[in-house]
């Protein structure tokens, strides 16, 4: 007995922008608890947005 959708994982709009929003959220508080560890500059931010977007990306791509 088979999925009547072929088994593949959906990937909907809806997922993409959840993902696209949960990445924004994360970024905002990894600068926010950033400041108040005093360790807020470029390579803070820039660490920030990597793990943010890799957050992003795993929402979307697991459709949570």
């Amino acid at each position: 007995m088979a999925p009547l959708d072929g088994g593949q994982i959906k990937r909907s709009r809806a997922s993409l922008i959840g993902g696209a929003a949960v990445a924004v959220g994360v970024f905002a508080l990894w600068l926010a608890i950033a400041r108040e560890l005093a360790a807020d500059g470029t390579g803070a931010a820039l660490l920030g947005a990597i793990v943010s977007s890799l957050i992003g990306l795993w929402i979307w791509r697991a459709d949570l």
